[in-house]
């Protein structure tokens, strides 16, 4: 397989991707009609602009150690990884946060919001096999883990949920 990216690339994907996860809580929380949940979606709006600056400190790291490995003169780098994060129904899609409608449970939108994260988890590994190593692939496990750690925690909102309801 070609080498296309390095891990500054890929954080940019990241921090891109958790801009829209940010969008996607705003939008749910929105059109919600009980306050709690609304304020809970907000909550996580808010952590996702707290991943979104984890992964920008992790890329401004990456870039003061690696510097000939993150120079993109044109910016044309930077606008088409914005294409790829945009692009993939993985979290905070914004064709998913287009497509709520405001009649949708918690329990659906956490649903959404688990799958959403394990596809993003999954196009992290993916990506692993386009970044060498000597560019940085061992910053993908740190992406890789901050996503996993989204699914433990909206997967225990949801058993929560399920379990009350239940």
């Amino acid at each position: 397989m070609p080498t296309l990216f390095n891990a500054d690339e890929i954080f940019a994907i990241a921090v891109q991707v958790e801009a829209n996860g940010y969008e996607f809580y705003k939008a749910a929380a929105k059109q919600q009609k009980n306050t709690e949940n609304a304020a809970y979606l907000e909550k996580l709006a808010d952590m996702e602009i707290e991943h979104e600056t984890v992964f920008s400190e992790m890329r401004t790291q990456y870039a003061a150690a690696n510097p000939a490995e993150t120079s993109d003169l044109y910016n044309e780098g930077a606008m088409f990884l914005s294409a790829i994060a945009d692009g993939y129904p993985i979290e905070g899609s914004p064709t998913i946060a287009a497509d709520l409608n405001g009649e949708e449970t918690m329990e659906q939108l956490l649903e959404i919001a688990v799958e959403l994260e394990k596809k993003a988890i999954l196009f992290y590994l993916g990506m692993k096999d386009v970044v060498p190593e000597n560019l940085g692939r061992d910053k993908l496990d740190e992406i890789i883990n901050e996503e996993k750690s989204h699914v433990v925690l909206l997967m225990g909102e949801l058993k929560k949920r399920q379990a009350a309801a239940g």
